[in-house]
């Protein structure tokens, strides 16, 4: 029986492809959802995110640095992952995951970040791998939490959005840690 490791049991890791701009720029629409994960943009047009996908998909990775689409096994682009700040000397590495609001809470980000982090882990040799969290995103929270993961820091007044700073949490994991909770 053939495995791939980019699928998991719910999903599987791909390329961004010029036909997800629509799925991308329906998400840009979902401004609570873009200030959990990063920041709200400005508004761009149907002709920029169309843009943004054929430049995205044609773009190769930069070292070990990845942007990720995330696809339901059924073909649903429900979301993307990160991985950044790849450290080879240290072997370090931040991750990020979105999932558009309307697949949240069906197990997508659970399974997109086993996947990413066990072909770091195994594949690439990382040894850590850190999440910074927004103090308000209470999913992406418990989501690190749920996957291992250990609150490490507070980045105090870190994020500016809603109108006042906010603090920013710093949470890790080693190899070791996520070999102890995942089925290599």
């Amino acid at each position: 029986m053939l495995s791939n490791i980019w699928s998991g049991s719910k999903v599987r890791l791909r390329p961004v492809m010029p036909s997800d701009w629509k799925a991308f720029h329906e998400n840009d629409q979902d401004s609570e959802g873009a200030r959990l994960c990063d920041f709200i943009h400005f508004p761009r047009s149907e002709d920029g995110t169309k843009s943004w996908a054929e430049h995205t998909s044609s773009k190769s990775s930069e070292g070990d640095n990845v942007f990720l689409a995330i696809e339901a096994l059924d073909g649903t682009l429900v979301g993307s992952i990160t991985a950044s700040s790849c450290d080879t000397r240290n072997g370090t590495f931040k991750y990020g995951v979105a999932i558009f609001r309307k697949h949240w809470r069906k197990g997508y980000a659970s399974d997109a970040t086993r996947i990413l982090l066990r072909y770091y882990f195994e594949e690439l040799r990382y040894r850590k791998v850190n999440a910074y969290v927004y103090a308000f995103n209470e999913g992406s929270r418990a989501l690190q939490e749920h996957l291992g993961f250990v609150q490490e820091g507070v980045l105090r007044e870190m994020i500016f959005t809603m109108g006042k700073h906010h603090n920013e949490y710093v949470y890790g994991q080693t190899k070791e840690e996520f070999e102890k909770l995942n089925i290599i």
